[in-house]
C-alpha cells in the first residue's frame, strides 16, 4: 500500500513538515507526496533520502509526484533527521552558522555593500574549522547561482567541509532554481533547526 500526501499548494517548509509528521507516526514501505514546485521537490527528496527511502520522482504537467521506497534495514527515525549531518560536528559553542539574507552589507551605499559583502564571503574561510554552515535567504542565494563572482569563493568553503545551502523558496522568487551553481536547496524547518544547533549565529 502506498501512503499518498497532495502537498500542492503548500510553502516552504510545509511539505517536509508533512512527510516528517507522517514519518514520526508510521513507517510506509512506499511513500508518494504530490508537489508543485522544483524546491519542494528537491526538499522532500532529500529527506527522504535521509530517511533511508530510495527516491525517485515523476513529472506530471507543472507538477511532481514523488515517490521514496524504503531501503534494506531499518530507517532513521524522522526526528533525527539533521540537515548537512554529513559535514555536522559536535554541536556548541564555536560552530558558527552564517545566514546571508541580501546581496550588499550594511545600509548606505549599496555598491559599496555590495563589495563589502563579497570580501566578507572571500574572508569567511579564516573562521577555521568553526565555521560550520553558510545560508544564503532572500537576494542572497543569488551568491551560489550561475554568473556569481562569489561561486568559486563558496565551492572552496564546500570543499573544506562547510554546508553550504540556499533557500529554495528564495530561488524559485528570483527565477534562478535551475541555475544553482554551489551548495543544496534547503527550506525554512532546516534554517530553523540548523540555528538551534549552531553555537551562534551571525547573521548578514
Amino acid at each position: 500500500m502506498v501512503n499518498e500526501l497532495d502537498c500542492r499548494g503548500l510553502s516552504c517548509p510545509a511539505p517536509v513538515l508533512q512527510v516528517r509528521d507522517l514519518l514520526s507516526n508510521e513507517t510506509p514501505d512506499t511513500i508518494a507526496v504530490r508537489v508543485d514546485n522544483d524546491a519542494a521537490r528537491q526538499n522532500v527528496s532529500r529527506f527522504l533520502e535521509h530517511q533511508n527511502y530510495r527516491v525517485h520522482f515523476e513529472v506530471q504537467g507543472s507538477e511532481f509526484r514523488i515517490v521514496g521506497t524504503r531501503g534494506e534495514g531499518v530507517g532513521v527515525p524522522a526526528a533525527a533527521f539533521v540537515p548537512g549531518a554529513a559535514q555536522k560536528p559536535e554541536t556548541g559553542a564555536g560552530k558558527i552558522m552564517v545566514l546571508v539574507t541580501s546581496t550588499h552589507m550594511g545600509h548606505g551605499d549599496d555598491g559599496l555593500g555590495d563589495m563589502l559583502m563579497f570580501n566578507f564571503l572571500k574572508t569567511l574561510k579564516e573562521m577555521g574549522p568553526d565555521l560550520w554552515r553558510v545560508v544564503f535567504v532572500n537576494s542572497g542565494v543569488s551568491f551560489t547561482a550561475e554568473g556569481s563572482e562569489a561561486v568559486p569563493v563558496l565551492q572552496e568553503l564546500a570543499a573544506n567541509g562547510v554546508h553550504v545551502s540556499a533557500c529554495g523558496a528564495c530561488l524559485a522568487y528570483f527565477h534562478i532554481l535551475d541555475k544553482l551553481q554551489v551548495g543544496e536547496v534547503t527550506n525554512m524547518l532546516e534554517i530553523v533547526t540548523g540555528m538551534k544547533d549552531a553555537g551562534s549565529v551571525v547573521t548578514l
